[in-house]
């Protein structure tokens, strides 16, 4: 009986210094924005002078968002903004829309294989 005892206080003790690592975790800015995840991918909403530009990460790295198309929604309280997204260089970009703290915004995209994604960010 001691013996068991002895085992279920061992196993316990063993099972509460296992650390677990957490692969997606909320990464830090890079560009001066905001981060979300999805899809396995991390993304990063920056206001431009021009309007907005979304960089892709792929597991802590930079990914070329070359084939990524969508739109780009903006909710400022009850004004809606919209704009579509396209590559530009390393990044995705939508003209004329502006970011305001609180704002709340939606990036829809699609992959070249035509998988959907749908990034939530809120503006800080």
């Amino acid at each position: 009986m001691l013996k068991k005892l002895l085992t279920v206080v061992v196993l316990g003790l063993s099972a509460m210094s296992f650390n677990v690592a957490m692969a997606h975790g909320g990464a830090a800015a890079k560009h001066g924005g905001v981060v979300a995840t999805a899809s396995d991918l991390g993304f990063e909403l920056v206001s431009t002078p021009e309007g907005v530009a979304i960089y892709v990460e792929d597991h802590g790295k930079p990914m070329a968002p070359t084939g990524l198309k969508g739109k780009l929604t903006v909710l400022n309280g009850a004004q809606k903004s919209e704009a579509e997204l396209v590559v530009v260089g390393d990044k995705l970009e939508a003209k004329g829309l502006k970011l305001a703290k609180g704002s709340k915004v939606v990036a829809a995209l699609v992959t070249p294989a035509a998988k959907a994604i749908t990034v939530r960010f809120t503006v800080k």
